[in-house]
């Protein structure tokens, strides 16, 4: 069984990894690193909870850091040497987190410009030296086109949850960041999904064609995960959303539903049954919307009602539970959705309430179903 031991990674990494209790690291982790760590571009996909956030900050920090010892230090502010492209501040926050989490021996520093928050702020990020920016496609935009940022130092782009990022409209932007940085900067994606719809956007962003690492569990309910799945018959919906939060009260949960309108409904309900919880949807003011994202992630309450907009980022350790009340269509958001549970191996509970209208869901979902072989 391989360990991140066995990485060639810097002295400061591997001390970081052994504090944090880091010793066996997940498939794209064994698969990715080496190849990111020699300068390949790649395209990367697994299962969600699967460690890709850490897959390439170990190598970012590792190839940054010998630059720096190698006499070749940020010489001017507003210059980075690696961007990760993020959709949402959310997955922005936490992707800093993990970066941070791994930089007090490996002594580099790393800046965020996200959505959400002032751009004067994004603007102070970025105006002195720095080696890494995580940073949302509107705002690095934002501050590349007021002079703020240069790109010519840059020698590694990731775009996590790429395919949420590499539509037909961000396609320009994309081959703008890899027309300004260095000649043969390295590229990497990374996602739970990648539809195939993308194949011709990705062929037009990278300049050779790039490694692809594919986890056996990528597109597949992860093996961890218990599915259980209730049936609502005469639209009595709420009766059985009632019975499944009852059996555990105190477990962490997130309530997912298609629609503000049905999110609306579910909090009405709740309401109505003095049901401790928060909203979490992208109609919110963005201040309120973090609050109560602390809120949950600190066990202030236990429910999170959201949109698939909490299907996306959210790494909170304790979601123990996920409540479909209203299924999505689209069997992709499926596996976002309940991959905010059983995470990086644990276990983790899915209960979903079926009607007859999810039916072709629930048949395209075992084609999904994780298979050892």
């Amino acid at each position: 069984m391989p360990s991140f031991s066995d990485f060639a990674l810097l002295p400061s990494l591997q001390v970081t990894l052994a504090e944090l209790q880091m010793v066996t690291p997940t498939d794209v982790q064994v698969r990715s690193i080496p190849e990111l760590l020699e300068g390949r571009s790649l395209i990367a996909e697994a299962e969600t909870g699967s460690g890709k956030t850490l897959a390439f900050v170990l190598p970012i920090l590792h190839r940054l850091k010998e630059l720096e010892m190698s006499r070749s230090q940020v010489g001017e502010g507003g210059r980075p040497r690696c961007i990760v492209l993020v959709p949402g501040r959310e997955l922005g926050d936490q992707v800093g987190r993990v970066f941070k989490n791994y930089t007090h021996g490996t002594r580099l520093r790393v800046r965020l410009a996200i959505g959400g928050t002032p751009k004067q702020i994004a603007r102070q990020n970025v105006v002195g030296k720095f080696e890494i920016l995580v940073a949302t496609p509107g705002r690095l935009q934002q501050l590349l086109e007021a002079g703020k940022l240069k790109l010519k130092d840059v020698r590694i782009i990731v775009f996590d949850e790429a395919d949420q990022l590499l539509d037909q409209g961000f396609l320009p932007f994309a081959r703008r960041l890899v027309r300004e940085c260095r000649p043969n900067v390295q590229l990497a994606m990374f996602s739970a999904t990648m539809k195939q719809s993308l194949q011709a956007v990705i062929e037009d962003v990278f300049p050779d064609k790039p490694l692809h690492i594919k986890t056996r569990g990528s597109n597949k309910i992860v093996p961890t995960l218990k599915t259980v799945n209730r049936i609502v018959d005469d639209g009595r919906r709420v009766d059985v959303l009632r019975k499944v939060l009852r059996e555990d009260t105190q477990v962490g949960t997130l309530l997912f539903a298609n629609t503000r309108a049905q999110c609306d409904q579910v909090a009405e309900w709740l309401d109505a049954e003095n049901i401790p919880y928060v909203k979490y949807i992208g109609q919110m003011d963005r201040r309120e919307r973090r609050l109560n994202l602390i809120k949950f992630r600190d066990g202030e309450v236990s429910i999170l009602l959201t949109t698939d907009l909490g299907g996306r980022g959210l790494d909170i350790e304790r979601v123990d539970r996920v409540v479909n009340v209203h299924l999505p269509q689209d069997a992709d958001n499926y596996l976002h959705r309940v991959g905010r549970t059983a995470r990086a191996g644990r276990k983790g509970l899915v209960v979903n309430l079926v009607t007859e209208r999810d039916l072709p869901l629930m048949n395209r979902l075992k084609e999904r179903a994780y298979s050892p072989n």
